[in-house]
Formats: structure tokens, C-alpha cells, sequence
């Protein structure tokens, strides 16, 4: 569901000049959609980066512009920071039609311990770490959370299509794709490595001694 708690304005302040409203705590903003006109906003900073480490960017956010009576449904589509301090420099708003559909990169978060592991040269592998989720804005998820606790045995994996999930939200992926299974490492050898060492070790002074007659 949307949230409330971010506020903005209009801008009027564009390009180079932004700076100043930095410097007076305010983030300058993008707001854009489908079948809209963009519009250039400002946000509190620290509103706003509070909003950020809340609910990230796969949440539904509801922001109320000053001198418009109705919230606006959007998604925090991309975040600019200062690559050595990392402020906020610049964020782009997408503004969603609750009643379409809408696509998300959603990611993928490991929850639990698998048992799995207990047993030795067992280990996991995270293969898929994101995927492409269809829904309504409303039902759309911030994550997909897959329980490794389900993983007892070695070899065993979770797919897609043991993810559980709402089911107005359709997965965009083939169903037998493994998100995270349990593999083993080969154990090596001691003996066997031991005695390639003693070959290696052996061929070394024959070498050596043609080269001498030489």
C-alpha cells in the first residue's frame, strides 16, 4: 500500500544553480509517467533520504505535492549521490496508474539457516539474486524472500516455481530456473596430492643432471 510522509514543491530552479537548494537542505526531483508532463520538484533532504533507508526503491510511496488536493502514487525510480560524500544530488519519481499493471526488478532475500550446511563440503549458491515480477501497484512486494531452511540435503535447490508469492504477482521467468541451491566442494586428496609433490620433486635433479652432461 502507498505510504504516506513525503512532501514537495514545484522547482523552478534547474541546471547548475540546484546547488543552492542543496545547500538550503532541499533535493531537487523529477516526477514523470506514462501519459504525463514531467514535472520539476523539491523535497526535504532529510525527509526524503529518511523515505530512501525506510522503503527503498521497490516500494509504493505516496507523495503530496503543495497546492494539489490528491496524494500521487509513486515509485523512487533512480538515486543520484555525490560519489565521495554520497548526499543526495538528484532523484527521479515514477508516478504509477493503481489500476495498470506495472513491471519491477524485485530482489531476492535469503531468510534462514539451511540444514544442509551441517553436513561437510556442503555450500550454497546464490544464483539468481533478482527477478522480474508482474502486478498491480498495490500488490507489488518490496522483495521475494526465499526460506533456506527448506534445503536439508545436498543437491537440493529452490526454483521459481516454489516461490511463494501473492498470486496477482506473475513472475516473468521460466519456472524451473534455480534461484538458490546446495552444492558440494570435491574434497581434495591428501595422498594423491602428496604424491604428485614427491614426482614433481624426483623429476627436478634428472633434469638437472642431463643438463650437466651437456
Amino acid at each position: 500500500m502507498a505510504n504516506s510522509g513525503l512532501k514537495a514543491s514545484t522547482r523552478e530552479i534547474t541546471g547548475k544553480k540546484t546547488r543552492f537548494l542543496r545547500r538550503q537542505g532541499q533535493t531537487p526531483a523529477h516526477l514523470f509517467g506514462h501519459g504525463m508532463e514531467s514535472l520539476a520538484l523539491q523535497c526535504d533532504t532529510e525527509a526524503l533520504q529518511d523515505m530512501i533507508n525506510r522503503k527503498g526503491t521497490t516500494r509504493l510511496l505516496s507523495i503530496q505535492i503543495s497546492g494539489e488536493k490528491e496524494s500521487r502514487s509513486v515509485f523512487i525510480r533512480e538515486i543520484q549521490r555525490d560519489a565521495f560524500t554520497g548526499l543526495l544530488l538528484h532523484v527521479d519519481l515514477y508516478q504509477v496508474d493503481k489500476s495498470k499493471k506495472i513491471k519491477a526488478a524485485l530482489p531476492i532475500i535469503l531468510k534462514g539457516t539451511s540444514p544442509a550446511l551441517k553436513q561437510k563440503n556442503n555450500i550454497i549458491e546464490h544464483i539468481v539474486t533478482e527477478l522480474t515480477v508482474e502486478s498491480l501497484p498495490d500488490d507489488l512486494p518490496p522483495q521475494i524472500d526465499v526460506d533456506l531452511g527448506v534445503l536439508t540435503g545436498s543437491n537440493q535447490a529452490i526454483t521459481v516455481q516454489d516461490l511463494q508469492l501473492n498470486p496477482n504477482v506473475i513472475i516473468d521467468a521460466n519456472p524451473d530456473q534455480i534461484i538458490v541451491k546446495i552444492s558440494q566442494v570435491a574434497e581434495e586428496k591428501e595422498g594423491a596430492s602428496a604424491a604428485a609433490q614427491a614426482s614433481a620433486g624426483k623429476s627436478e635433479p634428472a633434469a638437472a643432471g642431463k643438463t650437466e652432461k651437456k
